[in-house]
């Protein structure tokens, strides 16, 4: 598989605070990395550094072989990112502003754009001020979506949808692996993740804990339970799935 993002040793330091240590995975063409963790873990930091926002203190950051801060926008030009929170301008109208972001990508394609629309139940005529959290999210996936590119990086994407809003993007993520596109998708909603993830990299106060499928995963997680027996629990141990007797 072509590997499309490389992040190697990252580190990223804000005076003397560490929010991000040594922070390393990659993702490749056709494949869903789920990056999880709770609200301040790193995951934001992250992804602007891979969006060549803010630059790394240290470590190899690299997209399509190329360095996120000395490349950053010829970089651009193939890739698509949603945030969590969406700012937009409130005199425009829905479609105004998803034309906008195409037009800034290079090329506007009508028919995925309607098609969007469509499927995401948007009014495009109404102005962006008039419109909810879950709409103005809309927005932003539609103009992703509707672009055509290798790379999408989405940081909380379903933030203000409805469950059947939320089944339309797992459906377009689906489409976009299935046609070989790599996908970052940060959550920290674990079920989100579960659904579209083949493999999961999970970060704590900026470090990453774990990494793997989502099998994997699966079985490091442990259960706890209080059993009384009348006779001695003969053989236990020595399953492998049975722990601290």
């Amino acid at each position: 598989m072509d590997k499309l993002v490389e992040v190697k040793g990252l580190q990223k330091n804000f005076g003397q605070f560490q929010a991000l240590k040594d922070v390393s995975f990659e993702v490749n063409a056709g494949e869903v990395l789920g990056y999880i963790g709770p609200n301040g873990a790193g995951k934001s930091t992250t992804i602007r550094i891979l969006l060549g926002i803010i630059r790394a203190t240290q470590g190899k950051v690299q997209i399509f072989g190329k360095d996120v801060w000395q490349d950053s926008i010829e970089i651009h030009k193939k890739i698509a990112y949603v945030p969590g929170d969406v700012y937009l301008w409130p005199n425009l109208s829905g479609g105004e502003t998803i034309d906008l972001f195409l037009k800034l990508h290079g090329a506007i394609n009508q028919e995925k754009r309607d098609q969007l629309i469509k499927k995401f139940d948007l009014n495009p005529k109404k102005k962006v001020r008039s419109y909810s959290k879950g709409n103005r999210q809309k927005i932003a996936l539609i103009a992703a979506l509707a672009t055509e590119a290798e790379l999408y990086i989405f940081d909380e994407p379903t933030s203000g949808l409805d469950p059947l809003m939320e089944a339309v993007f797992q459906e377009e993520v689906k489409a976009l692996k299935a046609a070989g596109k790599a996908i970052i998708l940060s959550s920290h909603i674990l079920s989100e993740v579960e659904k579209l993830a083949d493999r999961v990299a999970v970060i704590r106060k900026g470090e990453i804990v774990e990494t793997g499928t989502l099998d994997d995963l699966r079985h490091l997680t442990r259960y706890q339970y209080k059993v009384e027996t009348e006779q001695e629990a003969v053989g236990l141990k020595e399953l492998s799935s049975v722990h601290d007797l």
